[in-house]
Order: structure tokens, then sequence, then C-alpha cells
């Protein structure tokens, strides 16, 4: 397979990922963790790589995606009570918000920890899918890198 075909199956994996994860945000009514946000950062980057980048960055889509590997397995020890998550939250814009308005956003937003499994397939949550995957994605950066 060609650095260009792996690269071509490694960016479609990390947008698969992106809207998958958007699928269960927007479709499944399972609004994402401030975890679950982090893991997403890194595929967008991917996803940009593969399709404006060169193969000089194929290096760094790998890294992208080593890293929310490692997020996923930070949020996947988390979950499993291995550790302790992050103890803080986030919450929407408030710029330009009344008082009444930001009150109303902060009561109408989502409590979505970091620490429950909203969702699971064969025992393994959305986080440890996306570990998993996401290393096979690196896998597949750093062999198109090497054939480039």
């Amino acid at each position: 397979m060609t650095s260009r075909n792996l690269a071509l199956l490694a960016g479609l994996g990390s947008i698969a990922l992106l809207l998958g994860a958007l699928g269960f945000q927007y479709i499944g009514g399972m609004p994402p963790c401030k975890m679950c946000y982090w893991q997403r950062y890194p595929h967008v980057i991917a996803g940009f790589i593969w399709a404006f980048g060169h193969r000089v960055l194929y290096a760094l889509a790998a890294l992208s995606t080593a890293v929310t590997s490692a997020i996923g397995a930070y949020h996947t020890g988390v979950e499993r009570d291995w550790w302790e998550g992050p103890t803080t939250c986030t919450s929407g814009s408030i710029d330009g918000l009344s008082i009444d308005d930001l009150l109303a956003q902060i009561m109408d937003a989502p409590l979505v920890r970091c620490d429950e499994v909203p969702w699971e397939l064969f025992t393994l949550s959305m986080a440890s899918w996306n570990m998993l995957a996401s290393a096979l994605l690196c896998g597949l950066w750093l062999m198109a890198w090497k054939r480039a």
C-alpha cells in the first residue's frame, strides 16, 4: 500500500471517529464531557493534515493520533476509577449575556461527568474504543510517513 493510500485510510479514520462522536452527541443525545472534547481536537488536526497536508506532516498526524489515544487511555482510567479525573467543568460562551440569560444557560447545561460511561460495546466505553482506534490510526500514519 502506498503512503498516499495509508494516509487516506488514516485521515478518513479520524474523520469517521469525529463523525461518530458528533452522531452520539447530536443524534444520540449524549453530550460530551470535557475529556471527550479533548479527544476530538487531535483528530481534527489529523484530518486537516490528510486533506491539506504534505507527506512531511505525516509524522505530526501520527503524533496527533497518539495524543488522542493517550487521552482516551487516561479517560478510560477515570471511567474505571483507576485514578481521578479533572474537577472542572466547561460551559458555552457568556459574552453579552445578561444575568438572567447566564443563569438560564447554567441551569439548562447538561451535567456530564467524565467518570461515568454513557455507552459501551463489549464492555469498552467510547473513550476505550477511541484509544484503540487512534492507536491503529497512529500506526497507519507512521507507516505512511515511513513510506513517503
